[in-house]
Formats: C-alpha cells, structure tokens, sequence
C-alpha cells in the first residue's frame, strides 16, 4: 500500500518500514499498528508465517544406483519423514513417468528407517536378501513380471463313491493350496501358476517349471517357490537383478536394504 490511510503520503517515500504479515501493506518504521488492516506489528507472527525449524540430519543416506548398481547420486536424509516422488516431494525425479506426485515416504526416528508406499499406482518394492516367507496378498516382482500371490485354503475331504468306482487323474502334485498369477500392466490375471505342498517351482527366462523368455530382465534361473509345510517361500537363486516384495503398510529398513520407487533404484547406507 504506497500511501497512508490516515494523511496521505507516500509511506515507502517517508521511511521504509516493515510489511504487514497479515495484508502485505507497508507502515512507517516504529509503527505498532498496520494503518490498512490494524494488525498489530509487534507480535510475533502466527505459526503458518514463522520459517519452520530445519531437520537435523540422521546418521544415514539413499544411493541412486544405475542399471549396472553403480552410484549415480546421493542424498542425505534428515530426522523425521522424507517424501520421494515426481512432483512435489522432499526428493523429487520430475523424469520418472514410472513414479506418482507423491509416492513414498521414508521416516527416520531413534535412529531406525521405515519406508511406507502412499497409495502409487507402481508401489514400492523392497528388494529381499533372504528367503521371504509370502503372506496372502503379497506382490512380488521378478524380472519385470509382477506375480500376486493368494492362500486357497485345502480342499474339504471327497466323500467316497456310492460304488467304489475310483476317479482317473492325477494323484501327484496334491490339491492346491496357494497360487501365483501374473499381472498384466493393467492389473488384469495372465497365467496363474498353482502350488501345492511338497513341490518346489523354480521360474526364469530360459529354464525352470515357469520361463519366460521374453523378459530379458529375468536371469536364465531367477527365483525359486519353496514348499515349507502349509507355508510358501520366495528365494532369490543368485539372479542379477534380485526378487522383491510390494511394501503394504509400514516396514523398517536395514542398512544396504534398496527399494525400487519408480524405475529409480535407492538403497540405505549408514553415513561413516
């Protein structure tokens, strides 16, 4: 405001004061009150205007690695949550049309990392360095494939024949209890692979009981189904590219764990 409400003269021509928080309009030095909107000058400002307090830095940090698991970046994180994604986020990759706005976030407290995904459409993969043991539900990428893992439940007993006639068919593998179905880009079903227990499925682009030989990604033996009792788990079988799981909920991070957001590659490491 170039001119005084009250007499008229050009206050920025008088004396250079300080701007209203409230209105923006300019008042002579010393003034208590703002001559456009009354707003007192001397108090402190509400917490929306104050600057926050920055972040102290924790002990660790994310490496961008490149396809070859070079480091190609580095960024410090700081105490508290960090978000990562395309567009307005703490560590933002604007080029990355595989990652949402607003796609996952990192928290660092007690000095302890937990990443949770914030509803992307890709997800957040965290890359397993033993055998994992599958729950229903869970995701897991391998090569490019993205394979949806379900519980079944066992069948309920066959009554017997009402004339002992016995049914033709295979008695070896076992009813199935679980499977693994491959999703489409679109989310829809492709091939479902069934399993049972007792029997171990291997998958890879150019051998085991599932190959897929289109997905050059996929190592020529990349991960194993392992039968333990009622219970399936994923190993990873020393592949080039690793065997991961979509995170659901809130899950903590040990030091060289990498996660996938996007088509960027991040892994943890303690700051020595």
């Amino acid at each position: 405001m170039p001119f005084c409400p009250s007499c008229g003269k050009r206050i920025r021509a008088v004396l250079e004061g300080p701007d209203c928080p409230r209105c923006g309009a300019a008042a002579l030095e010393g003034s208590q009150y703002c001559p456009a909107c009354g707003q007192d000058l001397t108090a402190p400002p509400p917490p929306s205007l104050a600057s926050p307090e920055p972040k102290p830095p924790s002990g660790f940090s994310l490496t961008l690695l490149d396809e070859s698991a070079e480091v190609v970046g580095r960024f410090d994180l700081n105490d508290g949550e960090t978000s990562i994604g395309r567009d307005g986020a703490d560590l933002e990759f604007s080029d990355d049309v595989f990652m949402s706005p607003l796609h996952t976030k990192l928290t660092v407290f007690e000095d302890k990392v937990r990443v949770r995904d914030l509803g992307s459409r890709n997800g957040t993969w965290l890359f397993i360095g033993k055998p994992y043991r599958l729950e229903d539900g869970d995701r897991v990428l391998i090569g490019s494939q993205v394979l949806e893992f379900r519980r079944l439940g066992y069948p309920g007993p066959n009554p017997p024949e009402r004339d002992a006639t016995r049914r033709m068919g295979s008695l070896v593998p076992s009813a199935d209890i679980a499977s693994l179905t491959q999703l489409r880009a679109d989310g829809s079903a492709r091939d479902t692979i069934h399993l049972s227990p007792g029997r171990n499925v291997q998958l890879g682009r150019e051998s085991g009981d599932c190959s897929f030989n289109y997905d050059p990604s996929m190592s020529g033996l990349h991960a194993e189904i392992r039968s333990e009792d009622a219970d399936f788990v994923v190993a990873d079988l020393g592949s080039r590219n690793g065997v991961a799981i979509s995170v659901r909920g809130t899950q903590e991070l040990v030091e060289n764990a990498r996660i996938l957001v996007g088509d960027k590659m991040l892994r943890l490491e303690r700051k020595r």
